[in-house]
């Protein structure tokens, strides 16, 4: 198996920072949609897309795609697909997931189980076996229709990519790593300005940031399903995965990155997911409020997830939250903030209209992402 289709799903607005890391990466983007990346890859491919994709929140291996508006067209063109080019006799088999948008198949329950007895059918034939033992690799699928289209692939990554491995405490309304990536990335921040996020939580922006200054690989401490795929990748492709993600790390650099939380538990928090991911010692955490947040350097950045009041009790807080955050703002002399929020009176208390925003969906929370720029500082003299 040489060339293969893979799928890389993210958050509904950020397919923009996907594709560009995919295509740094080294690897041709074939299309993109709503929520996903699609590009063409090897088996090596799908070790280096685990590892290094900071933004895709997993990595499938297509099977195929095709049209169904009847559950008989669904099981025949499922069982139509190449199976057993991907799952081996002793493999370990199921529809672990089913989405569907404006299609006339809308059932998940109904559409997993037609499509796993398609696959069983398929593979009877080719096995020449009644009964699947499935004691070998789990070989996940998930399946997606968008207007009747159906597209299908093999999760090779497991546990979502957003679970890095370092998070082994969180704040109550966590961003995901994968998010807070993207958000940086979107922002034109550098290793070489300072980064401050005044609402820090359980660290995750700090800790994105300083995990993408030092060049260190998000998934370099975790594992992956498809590492059992011995069918599909040697063993070799994910120690050389690893050891192209060692050699790159530099952690022995200057940054100035700073995290604040008016709860002393939650900067704790932050600190030792810090320590788990091996950035420690480039983040100063520190238990302050918003409203004391000041800097004596100029051209820094604000990039923060602050609180939305998602339960009705915590509303009434946040004018003032917001006022204070604004008030602080202005202070910071030609400094830039980059905010994701739900609340949509932001603006009106922060004192000042975004120069722009972006709608992005977390989960199925509807929020924008703030940009309000400060002027670029000078070019440095020749």
């Amino acid at each position: 198996m040489n060339m293969m289709e893979l799928i890389a799903p993210c958050h509904f607005g950020l397919e923009a920072v996907l594709k560009r890391e995919i295509i740094d990466l080294g690897y041709e983007i074939s299309s993109v949609e709503d929520g996903r990346v699609c590009f063409y890859g090897d088996a090596e491919a799908i070790c280096r897309a685990n590892i290094f994709l900071r933004t895709a929140e997993r990595v499938l291996l297509k099977v195929g795609a095709f049209e169904a508006v009847t559950y008989d067209e669904l099981f025949e063109k499922t069982k139509a697909l190449p199976w057993e080019t991907y799952i081996p006799k002793d493999g370990k088999f199921w529809v672990t997931k089913a989405a569907s948008v404006k299609s006339k198949l809308f059932s998940p329950s109904d559409i997993q189980s037609i499509m796993k007895k398609a696959m069983v059918n398929r593979m009877k034939e080719h096995y020449d076996v009644e009964w699947f033992e499935e004691t070998g690799a789990s070989y996940p699928v998930r399946v997606f229709l968008m207007k009747d289209m159906v597209t299908v692939g093999i999760d090779t990554s497991g546990v979502s990519l957003h679970k890095r491995g370092y998070r082994k405490l969180s704040s109550k309304a966590p961003i995901t790593e994968t998010l807070a990536a993207a958000l940086i990335m979107l922002t034109p921040w550098r290793k070489e300005r300072i980064l401050v996020d005044p609402f820090c939580g359980s660290g995750t922006f700090p800790i994105e940031a300083a995990m993408i200054a030092a060049n260190i690989a998000p998934g370099m401490n975790r594992s992956f399903l498809a590492e059992e795929w011995t069918n599909i990748i040697p063993k070799k492709h994910w120690y050389d995965a690893i050891d192209e993600a060692n050699e790159m790390v530099n952690d022995d650099i200057q940054v100035d990155i700073q995290g604040y939380d008016i709860d002393g538990d939650v900067i704790k928090a932050a600190r030792e997911n810090a320590r788990e991911a091996g950035v420690e010692h480039l983040i100063h955490f520190q238990e302050r409020p918003v409203k004391e947040l000041r800097h004596p350097k100029k051209y820094g950045f604000i990039i923060t997830n602050p609180p939305y009041g998602e339960r009705l009790e915590d509303k009434k807080d946040l004018p003032a939250l917001y006022r204070e955050f604004g008030e602080s703002f202005q202070k910071l002399d030609s400094w830039s903030a980059f905010m994701i929020t739900s609340y949509e009176d932001t603006e009106r208390y922060f004192g000042r209209k975004a120069d722009k925003n972006r709608k992005i969906y977390n989960g199925m929370l509807k929020t924008y992402f703030y940009q309000f720029n400060g002027p670029k500082p000078p070019k440095p003299k020749k």
